[in-house]
């Protein structure tokens, strides 16, 4: 569920295919993702899985299965929990 939803806001966002999009695609090289698109990408993550994004956190993230892991990981424990 969450790779789908993922998905679905890197196509809106980035203007790709879903099909360029898997698990091991990364936002910068593969995808072209620049600072812009990421921060518009994690607003939109936030948003729609009701997460809060750790900037620190984030900025470590370079796949789309890295994003995946921490969207679950922030659901389970969000931020000041």
């Amino acid at each position: 569920m969450e790779f789908e939803m993922l998905r679905d806001i890197l196509v809106k966002i980035l203007g790709v295919a879903p099909d360029e999009i898997t698990p091991d695609t990364t936002f910068e090289g593969d995808l072209g993702a620049d600072s812009l698109d990421m921060y518009q990408v994690v607003l939109q993550m936030e948003e729609n899985f009701g997460i809060e994004a750790v900037p620190e956190e984030i900025q470590k993230i370079s796949r789309v299965s890295e994003a995946v892991d921490y969207i679950i990981a922030a659901k389970k424990n969000p931020v000041g929990n």
